[in-house]
């Protein structure tokens, strides 16, 4: 089974950047997208179903922003949208699709990049989505999880650990956090699979030129609960799609 995870920073604006072309080469079985941007009234669903993709948006209240979506060749059971939390949920944090042998996690965090107050809710939803992707984990037993983080783990996940080490995004709670979330059973499938790999990152910022210098961060992620670790076969960040900020990640696993 192949999947593809991307915050695509807008879904309509990765369209018309050729985002299509990308999803019919690579004809993914699942694609989870983050920060979509757009309700599902002002997507052109036929451009997915055409690909006989099943569809399920899970949008933020607030025009443009925010939002998850997943798409899938393999209809699911069930469809959980929202994590019983007004502010995430009115943001369109997450949404889970529920299979035959596992369960798909499909999660935006926030950023808190903008000042203290968003950092300061950034936290709680840590917390928060730790609580609940143990809950998950009991009902679910397997889970594959996906999104953009928004946490560069260690320093071999960012281009500059020296100078961002007081930037959200890589904080020491923030990486502490990742690490705890890690040793409760997680595993990030890329760096299992590509263990000392350097200079392979997700997401640059516009400015400064960073993407062509590749001064960036790797902050969206594919984990597995560790009962499907030896199902792993590749995990891999394809720079070479530009239609974003952020890179698109791809996942194969036998499930």
């Amino acid at each position: 089974m192949k999947l593809i995870c991307l915050n695509c920073n807008g879904i309509r604006s990765a369209f018309a950047k050729g985002l299509e072309k990308f999803l019919k080469k690579e004809n993914a079985d699942i694609i989870c997208f983050q920060e979509i941007k757009a309700d599902k009234n002002q997507v052109d669903l036929k451009l997915f179903e055409t690909l006989g993709y099943h569809i399920y948006f899970n949008s933020a209240k607030k025009k443009g922003y925010s939002g998850t979506a997943v798409l899938t060749k393999i209809k699911p059971k069930n469809i959980l949208v929202g994590m019983d939390h007004a502010l995430f949920d009115d943001e369109g944090r997450n949404i889970i699709l529920e299979f035959k042998n596992f369960a798909l996690v499909n999660t935006y965090f926030p950023s808190g990049t903008s000042g203290e107050e968003r950092q300061a809710i950034k936290m709680k939803f840590l917390d928060y989505f730790l609580e609940l992707e143990k809950t998950w984990e009991k009902k679910y037993k397997k889970l594959v999880l996906c999104g953009d983080y928004n946490i560069a783990h260690n320093e071999i996940d960012i281009h500059d650990p020296k100078g961002n080490s007081k930037n959200s995004g890589f904080l020491p709670e923030e990486r502490k956090w990742m690490t705890g979330y890690l040793d409760s059973g997680i595993v990030d499938t890329f760096r299992h699979l590509h263990p000392g790999k350097k200079d392979e990152y997700s997401w640059w910022t516009y400015r400064f030129n960073a993407r062509s210098r590749n001064k960036g961060w790797r902050i969206d992620y594919f984990f597995v609960t560790k009962n499907l670790a030896d199902q792993l076969i590749s995990s891999k960040i394809d720079q070479s799609l530009v239609v974003s900020d952020h890179a698109p990640l791809i996942l194969e696993i036998d499930l």
